[in-house]
């Protein structure tokens, strides 16, 4: 049942939720790979890709339109002197960065955009990022699934109530951020 679910759907929902957010359903899509319903290079070049793309996106509209969402959504502002800080000292390291920050996960590269940082400088820094993030965040939905497996053997009955739980899990943390950015004004 979950075999055919994710080789039905496993790709496009990856690539779908890697362009917006990411994390959980990467998460999955390493646990997916790891029990063998989905192919762990695809899964790690298709997240890859679409987390690039989408920051990519979220750079050029911050670059282009980066003056009316800071009047529209103020509190971004506050975010940005952070921001901007942390660029002048270490550019680098806050493009690569800010797709690991809590918070600055879809701001961060819309901000990034606002910033003069060179567009050609974060093209290659977000490629890097997308790479690593990728790897990272996939590979702990890989070791998630090999810790379950050594954890519980060969109880195979509890494979359906394991991925339950992790989606839910993942819901109820995006649901629970989604709501914590609306009381603050950042989405």
């Amino acid at each position: 049942m979950w075999h055919d679910l994710f080789q039905t759907h496993g790709y496009w929902a990856l690539a779908l939720g890697c362009l917006l957010e990411g994390e959980t359903v990467l998460l999955l899509a390493g646990f997916a790979a790891h029990r063998g319903w989905l192919d762990p290079l695809a899964v790690f070049g298709i997240a890859a890709a679409a987390g690039f793309a989408g920051d990519q996106l979220l750079f050029w509209v911050g670059r282009r339109h980066g003056a009316a969402l800071l009047r529209r959504w103020p509190a971004l502002g506050s975010q940005r002197a952070r921001l901007e800080r942390g660029l002048q000292r270490w550019p680098a390291a806050m493009v690569i960065g800010v797709r690991f920050a809590y918070g600055l996960r879809l701001a961060g590269p819309l901000l990034i955009g606002t910033s003069g940082l060179p567009a050609g400088r974060f093209v290659v820094l977000n490629a890097l990022g997308a790479l690593l993030w990728a790897g990272a965040v996939g590979g702990a939905g890989w070791f998630f699934g090999e810790a379950a497996q050594r954890l519980l053997g060969r109880l195979q009955h509890l494979e359906g109530w394991l991925l339950l739980a992790l989606l839910l899990t993942g819901a109820g943390v995006w649901l629970a951020r989604r709501r914590r950015l609306r009381r603050t004004g950042r989405a």
